[in-house]
């Protein structure tokens, strides 16, 4: 869904109260960076919410993958398992999306067309990511971590701080077009072909849309939200996207063009560094 969107950088702290890690899961790269775990008792709760973060991720592969055959989302597409015999995550990201396919007029869906049947199945891609990545983020503070930076595959969540993101240059690589800095709950997503192509649909056509963008980043509180929302953006283009992101109540968007230029909602601002 998204472009690499993001590296982070931090404040110093001790490296007995950090934990790290990296965990390759829903086909990505998912790298944590915890500060302020705590020792004893404390360090230890933080330890078990990693571990438990982590067996989240796999679980959510488990039930959302589409090219996982036995996942509840591919049984559903077959036909094979009913809405109703669904794990209630299934139901909870089928309210999202459809919630997010609302507030941005279409431009967000999580249906797509099916070829032999003319009928319609159900695809959480562009928006379980983040989902995942928030409630695994959750989990640490919930055990006690002071900062958590949660990485999945270039979308970030963030609770503390203070965090440095920087946000790629799809027409430089390794270079940054803009820094966000962030010393509270902060969410980053990316979306754009510039990493993984043209993988993002007009759902209008079901085509690659004809943009004059070449990423859109959304800022807000959750990475469930900005997921979603970067990629309705990205998909709207340009003038579009633009106003939209301007009146979406909590959001803030950066973009850059396909020319190379950028632009940046009116509150954009105040979270960069």
């Amino acid at each position: 869904m998204t472009q690499k969107s993001s590296t982070s950088t931090s404040a110093s702290a001790p490296e007995d109260s950090r934990l790290r890690h990296v965990e390759h899961a829903m086909g990505t790269v998912f790298s944590f960076d915890v500060r302020g775990a705590g020792s004893g008792a404390g360090a230890a709760r933080t330890r078990a919410a990693l571990d438990a973060a982590v067996c989240w991720l796999h679980r959510v592969d488990e039930v959302f993958s589409t090219f996982l055959p036995d996942s509840q989302i591919s049984r559903l597409a077959r036909d094979e398992l009913a809405l109703s015999r669904c794990d209630p995550d299934v139901w909870e990201v089928l309210r999202l999306c459809e919630e997010a396919e609302r507030l941005s007029d279409g431009w967000f869906s999580a249906r797509y067309d099916m070829e032999n049947d003319g009928g319609s199945a159900f695809d959480p891609t562009g928006l379980v990511k983040g989902w995942a990545v928030e409630r695994a983020a959750r989990m640490l503070v919930s055990a006690g971590a002071e900062s958590v930076c949660l990485n999945g595959g270039g979308d970030i969540q963030l609770h503390g701080g203070p965090w440095r993101i920087g946000i790629s240059d799809p027409h430089h690589p390794g270079g940054l077009a803009a820094i966000v800095q962030a010393h509270d709950e902060l969410a980053v997503a990316t979306s754009g072909p510039a990493e993984r192509g043209c993988h993002i649909l007009d759902p209008n056509t079901g085509e690659p849309p004809v943009t004059d963008l070449a990423s859109v980043t959304v800022v807000c509180s959750g990475l469930t939200d900005a997921d979603a929302w970067a990629t309705a953006a990205y998909a709207m283009g340009g003038d579009r996207a633009r106003v939209w992101l301007e009146q979406l109540p909590g959001a803030e968007g950066f973009a850059v063009t396909s020319d190379g230029g950028t632009w940046q909602t009116s509150g954009f601002g105040r979270h960069t560094a």
